[in-house]
Formats: structure tokens, sequence, C-alpha cells
């Protein structure tokens, strides 16, 4: 079963137990990967999901911090809720040491030498690491290999 079959799968789920923020949730991420089908004219397959489910959760951690700042708890745990739906939908990821490890051997393969191969790296970085790693977090590691 693909991914896109099991979150319309739990979405009905959540229909018949009543659970209005994991169905509402599911609604959300169901409406963004039609809108990606549409707009790009693809069928969202299961490494487009994930990369919609990163979006989503970037940002409702987005609009917590704005929720805290702003003193609206409510409105931080509703956000905070779905977070908790979304994750749910996402692969094992990886822990800092094995990002660290995974860039350090693209920047060797590549033979990158200072800042100026950001892009270059971060490009094969993407392609590599998309979906198994926090990118923010491969972003620093980047930045820290490339400066040392």
């Amino acid at each position: 079963m693909s991914l896109k079959d099991q979150v319309t799968e739990d979405m009905k789920n959540a229909m018949r137990a009543k659970d209005s923020i994991r169905l509402g949730t599911i609604r959300l991420l169901l409406s963004a990967v039609k809108q990606k089908e549409v707009d790009e004219r693809v069928v969202v397959d299961d490494a487009m999901l994930v990369g919609i489910i990163d979006k989503l959760i970037k940002q409702r951690k987005d609009s917590v911090a704005a929720y805290l700042q702003a003193k609206r708890q409510d409105l931080a745990d509703k956000e905070s809720d779905e977070i908790k739906v979304l994750e749910a939908y996402l692969p094992q990821r990886l822990r800092g040491e094995e990002i660290t490890a995974a860039v350090a051997a693209i920047v060797v393969t590549l033979g990158a030498k200072g800042p100026g191969d950001m892009g270059k790296v971060m490009g094969a970085v993407k392609a590599q690491l998309a979906g198994k790693a926090d990118m923010a977090l491969v972003s620093q590691a980047v930045k820290a290999a490339l400066a040392g």
C-alpha cells in the first residue's frame, strides 16, 4: 500500500471515529497533494508526499512559534496536534551523526573545498537525503563541513 493510499484510508478511519483533529489535518494534507498534482500535472509518489508533509510540518512549527510569541497557547496546541498527526506519516529520520557522515561523504565525492561549493553540495545532499532527514539539520551539517 502506498503512503497516499494509507493517508486516504486513515482519513476514512478518522471519519468513522469522529476524530476531528486527525480528520482535518489529513484533509489539509490531501488538499496539498491534490494541489501539487493539478499545478504540476504529476502523480504524487511517496517521495513527493514526504516532501509535502515536511513542508506542512515546517509551516506548522513556524505557526506554533508565532502563536507562542503572541501568547495564544490554544492555537499553538492545535498546531502541535496537527504536527503529531503529520509526523506519523514520515519515515524514520536520520540522527545528527548519520547526517554529518552522509554530508562528509558527499563533500569528499564532489571534491568541494569551501563555502562557494555550498549550492553544488546541497543539490547532491537533497537528492540523497530528501525525506530521510530534516533539511535544516542537513544545511547546518553542510555549512560545518565546508567551513572546516
